[in-house]
């Protein structure tokens, strides 16, 4: 009887160490893609699933009253790259974007360098330059509409203190577009800011410690340390900053009390036009064709930047 029992224990005990094993492998192939499998069911919700939808309406004839109607395959395509607003509208959108991407990042740049020194309350400090990136983007475009009044704006007034002629905001397309400009660097700067404050942070101390003792300068050091060092950093800003910018709608449309892109479309971008089309005119075919449109032209802007990354990358192995 012992016998038997031993032999049932012998018999049952690889069983269960080979099932253990199992699991453990198991567990170590597939518990990575469960820990970041929420990211991915939330992005094929809120992401995936409204980008796909979208085109699907985009190939109707749909409207908001009376929703899907004719499969019209690419006729919503042809007719947005057939209006001269369209057209109009890209261009406002880069140009915006080129107004507020280039000198936001410049003084972000500034900003970080300057709170990486060692400075009295740096603390307060680094969340001081946070504080536009908190205030309602509805907040931030009403006063800056107002400081940009054509007649009573702050601004004029103060340019009319100093002899300037009062500047036509809500008219001159590129006044317009320098005022709109100005709202997005004011909420983003600080932001982008402790992005690469954050990057800078990564630097070895030890770089700069031995450009001292050669003799390097605060700005060689800036130059010849932490721009080269920040590279992988700054990238990221760009590309951000570049699918925010093309994507910018709350400041156009709050900068004036019509909120349709000015008289002549002065400032009119292709998020705003997107809007007009949809929920002004009703065409929900047309406005899916636009946000298409948008999509890839942020594709194709992404992927030069991938490349740009890539071959700065090349450029840098070749040197090392």
């Amino acid at each position: 009887m012992t016998t038997t029992t031993t032999l049932r224990r012998v018999d049952r005990s690889p069983r269960r160490i080979a099932f253990s094993q199992t699991l453990g492998r198991w567990d170590i192939k597939f518990s990575p893609y469960l820990y970041v499998s929420p990211f991915f069911l939330l992005f094929a919700v809120v992401g995936l699933f409204p980008l796909l939808y979208t085109g699907w309406v985009s190939l109707h004839a749909w409207d908001l009253i009376g929703g899907q109607g004719d499969f019209v395959g690419l006729d919503n395509f042809t007719f947005v790259l057939s209006q001269a607003t369209f057209w109009k509208a890209l261009g406002n959108t880069f140009s915006i974007f080129l107004l507020s991407a280039v000198p936001q990042i410049a003084v972000a740049i500034v900003i970080a360098a300057v709170l990486d020194q060692n400075l009295r309350g740096k603390t307060f400090w680094r969340m001081g330059v946070l504080i536009p990136y908190i205030i309602m983007p509805v907040a931030v475009a009403l006063i800056f509409s107002n400081l940009y009044g054509d007649r009573y704006g702050l601004v004029n007034t103060l340019l009319g203190h100093i002899g300037v002629p009062a500047i036509q905001w809500h008219s001159n397309p590129l006044a317009s577009q320098l005022a709109i400009a100005t709202m997005v660097n004011f909420r983003w700067t600080g932001y982008n800011a402790l992005i690469l404050l954050a990057g800078m942070q990564a630097i070895s101390r030890d770089y700069y410690e031995a450009a001292e003792i050669d003799g390097a300068g605060p700005v060689r050091r800036f130059f010849s340390i932490t721009v080269p060092q920040l590279r992988p950093t700054l990238i990221f800003v760009i590309i951000t900053a570049t699918i925010g910018g093309l994507q910018i709608f709350d400041e156009p449309k709050l900068f004036d009390q019509t909120g349709t892109g000015g008289a002549n479309g002065q400032w009119l971008t292709l998020t705003l036009y997107l809007y007009n089309l949809g929920w002004t005119q009703l065409n929900f075919g047309r406005a899916s064709a636009v946000a298409w449109l948008l999509f890839i032209v942020i594709v194709i802007i992404g992927l030069v930047n991938l490349a740009i990354t890539r071959l700065i990358a090349s450029n840098e192995g070749v040197r090392k």
